[in-house]
């Protein structure tokens, strides 16, 4: 068999990021308005790039199926083990759940049928790639960014040349600077980024942490650039003022689209839009779900077998499946819910794992992410204060926009 391509990892990369980024990040953003989200995204997306090195360098020394339940087992104690366990999952579940509520209220349109049914025809339709392998995963992760990046084109540049200058740049005309709102996009962002989860798998799809490495930084790359054009594209063309309703709604897609569809009158640009809105959940739903997977199988200890897989598939999809069906919320509740459990695994346990091998093993052989301790100390400070703004933001002691 071929070695895998750095360009098929750096697309499950991207693909387990955008999904929650492309339809969290307009909304959440919407009070930092242009410049100040680009900051913020930017510099999430550098802090995000480097956590992942981290945890890649903490398990170099580990068999290639060893996950973070692993490795955090070993390097830490078991008290921060079972917390980082809780964590992740929470993160994953929620995220799958945010991910098969969308889909559900999308494909029910597509299908004439109930959300519920759609909901759970999306599971076993794209869950079985998960189930089936990496490689399958792979596959599929290039051909939706393929059609991400089409109808991505195509709707971004309907909209680039519909873009107003004076609404894209509005300044605050008193009242709150845009810049305090910045802080309550970090959780968002980061959420926007959190792929770790998934660098075990690339390790041990590559056998290689080097190549691994590559496709984090190409992953997170392809996200940013998506982002950016998004956000600078959207913010463009829907005034600040008309995020209101959005934002009130919860920020879903459904009502994210119907902002756009007011704000432009080309059917092509929107039916390019709602195509990569589609595409967006179902490869972030993959990319994510295959993390958990491999996660899963690890932590429960179930076997590369197909009754293996078959008992990972259950823990893993069934439990935010059911969820969605019960009680379906907000896009970008969940997106951001999911933000402040996320600084403790995407950021401050993977720093605490590379320090922690580092006085292991002083003589740092194999790979080692550049920055000696400052880099772990940064990553740590950024984890701990996104968490905080969160906090912060959710007891109404910063600035939120409203509308």
């Amino acid at each position: 068999m071929s070695k895998p391509s750095t360009l098929g990892g750096a697309c499950i990369i991207a693909s387990v990021c955008v999904g929650a980024g492309m339809l969290g990040l307009p909304s959440a953003g919407a009070g930092a308005w242009t410049l100040w989200s680009v900051v913020a995204i930017s510099f999430t997306m550098i802090m995000m790039t480097l956590s992942g090195w981290l945890l890649l360098e903490a398990l170099k020394h580990y068999e290639f199926k060893a996950s973070f339940n692993t490795v955090t087992k070993d390097l830490l104690n078991n008290k921060l083990n079972v917390i980082n366990n809780l964590s992740l999952y929470f993160v994953g579940g929620i995220l799958l759940y945010a991910y098969i509520s969308s889909s559900g209220m999308i494909f029910s349109d597509i299908l004439g049928v109930t959300r519920e049914l759609a909901s759970v025809l999306f599971v076993a339709f794209c869950s079985a790639f998960v189930l089936h392998s990496t490689r399958a995963v792979d596959r599929i992760s290039i051909v939706l960014i393929l059609f991400m990046v089409i109808s991505f084109v195509l709707g971004i540049s309907g909209l680039a040349s519909n873009i107003s200058v004076p609404v894209l740049f509005e300044q605050a005309q008193g009242g709150t600077p845009y810049s305090a709102y910045a802080l309550a996009l970090l959780p968002v962002a980061l959420t926007s980024f959190g792929y770790h989860h998934s660098v075990s798998t690339m390790r041990d799809y590559y056998q290689d942490e080097h190549q691994a490495k590559k496709a984090i930084l190409g992953g997170t790359l392809i996200a940013l650039t998506f982002y950016l054009g998004w956000v600078i594209c959207i913010f463009g063309n829907v005034s600040r003022e008309a995020f209101g309703p959005v934002v009130t709604a919860g920020g879903g897609v459904d009502v994210l689209m119907s902002a756009l569809t007011s704000a432009i009158d080309s059917n092509s640009i929107q039916q390019a839009l709602h195509v990569f809105s589609i595409a967006a959940i179902v490869s972030s739903f993959i990319g994510v779900g295959l993390g958990v997977f491999d996660y899963l199988a690890d932590f429960f200890g179930f076997g590369d077998t197909k009754q293996g897989r078959l008992k990972t598939w259950g823990v893993t999809f069934l439990p935010p499946l059911v969820f969605s069906l019960v009680a379906p919320f907000g896009f970008v509740a969940a997106i951001g819910l999911a933000g402040a459990a996320a600084t403790i695994w995407t950021c401050i346990i993977p720093a605490m794992l590379a320090k922690k091998l580092r006085q292991r093993q002083p003589e740092q052989e194999g790979f080692v992410v550049p920055g000696g301790n400052v880099t772990i100390y940064v990553v740590i400070a950024f984890g701990v204060l996104t968490a905080a703004f969160h906090l912060l933001a959710m007891a109404n002691l910063l600035p939120i926009f409203k509308g």
